[in-house]
């Protein structure tokens, strides 16, 4: 499969990447052991991390990252009212636009100010049948979080923007070019109908159950996981 990204202004532009170029250094950073020995000499009681949980590295290393493609600063002014507004400036790319606070009141997310959004640059296009989950980069620390959307891809290829909050209120600093602001998966489109589970059911998960108990580490690793490549 092909997803296929394209500059839509006249800038030279970082490109998107596949996430597994964007691993964050606490990542890095952190031992597979907590007594950080790199083997299982203690056996059972030996006390593994973050490290080796598959679930949060496919979630790392999941889709594609859209990086900032130039320096926002976000500046706080006091207003006639006083109360504190925060403003953006850019050095390129038309990078920013706003919604006004009243489109999404009730949001989760709402702070005291206009929502701004990331102008991306970048159109995608994914295959017939395929849609883009766009969420904020995972497990990552950031002064922004953007609001999460799917948008169908394989039918909508101009550019899909990202309405953002920033988290402190009172923040004042630098957002810096290539700082990773969104997280592109590509998702496939399908028609699903829930149900509830039976004893049948019940049984086949309590065999994978029963079949993890036989090791002490790397259990999903080794048993059931699927690795996953994006190029």
């Amino acid at each position: 499969m092909k997803i296929l990204f394209t500059n839509t202004t006249s800038f030279n532009i970082e490109q998107p990447m596949p996430a597994s170029k964007f691993i964050p250094e606490w990542y890095k950073n952190t031992k597979s052991y907590a007594n950080g020995k790199n083997n299982t000499e203690d056996g059972p009681k030996t006390e593994v991390t973050i490290k080796r949980c598959i679930p949060v590295l496919d979630s790392l290393t999941s889709g594609y990252i859209i990086t900032c493609p130039a320096d926002i600063y976000v500046s706080l002014k006091n207003e006639s009212d006083g109360k504190k507004t925060q403003y953006f400036d850019w050095s390129a790319c038309n990078l920013i636009s706003f919604h006004p606070i009243i489109q999404a009141l009730g949001h989760p997310s709402v702070k005291p100010h206009a929502y701004p959004k990331f102008n991306n640059p970048w159109s995608i296009k994914t295959p017939k049948g395929y849609s883009s989950l766009f969420v904020q980069p995972f497990h990552r620390e950031s002064v922004f979080t953007i609001l999460p959307g799917i948008v169908d891809t394989d039918i909508y290829t101009a550019p899909v923007n990202f309405p953002f909050v920033i988290n402190d209120p009172d923040f004042e600093g630098y957002i810096k070019q290539g700082t990773p602001i969104a997280q592109v998966i590509p998702i496939k489109r399908d028609e699903w109908n829930m149900e509830i589970g039976n004893n049948k059911d019940y049984d086949e998960q309590a065999k994978i159950s029963s079949k993890l108990q036989t090791k002490f580490f790397d259990r999903y690793k080794t048993m059931f996981w699927d690795k996953k490549e994006y190029r």
